[in-house]
């Protein structure tokens, strides 16, 4: 990165370097684009078959079908008592 666009950088920003700042600023940030270059070279395509390695489905529980708690049960801590709970309101 040249001097000049520092320069315009620094306008942008509101930033005053000094000459040997500016060259030292020049180096830092031609660095930090090098170093962001790399993430170009970065392979990312997509692969089934390597996302899902450590998925195994057959490791999972069977689903078995249970009677639910009754509506009563579950109220009886509630508030209100119209079969439903009140929770704060969290946006306006």
């Amino acid at each position: 990165m040249d001097l000049q666009m520092i320069a315009y950088l620094a306008e942008l920003g509101k930033l005053h370097f000094s000459n040997e700042e500016m060259e030292e600023m020049a180096v830092q940030m031609t660095n930090i684009i090098e170093i962001m270059d790399t993430v170009k070279e970065i392979d990312i395509t997509y692969d089934a078959e390597a996302d899902n390695k450590n998925v195994y489905l057959n490791d999972l529980r069977v689903d078995q079908k249970q009677d639910s708690l009754c509506t009563e049960k579950i109220l009886q801590n509630a508030v209100n008592d119209q079969n439903c709970f009140v929770v704060p309101k969290v946006v306006e």
